[in-house]
């Protein structure tokens, strides 16, 4: 990875909302790294958004990330 691949530079975020769009991105970026294939993503999209357990997976993957970020900005406790 080159330095112009960095992109999560810190998990502090101003607000919830802001730290659950973080964790979105997390999950997201996780899949193009699993799967670096765009193509193959496209293909799977359709398997997976129609399986109640596959979209109950990927919430809590969601859910872990939010919960990571939320402890790293003391749960946005002043």
């Amino acid at each position: 990875m080159a330095d112009t691949d960095i992109w999560l530079t810190t998990l502090v975020t101003d607000t919830p909302q802001a730290g659950f769009e973080l964790a979105l991105t997390l999950s997201r970026r996780a899949v193009k790294y699993t799967q670096p294939s765009a193509e193959i993503r496209e293909k799977l999209r359709p398997v997976y958004s129609n399986d109640a357990d596959s979209l109950i997976a990927a919430s809590q993957v969601v859910a872990i990330n939010f919960q990571t970020i939320a402890a790293a900005n003391n749960y946005w406790r002043k």
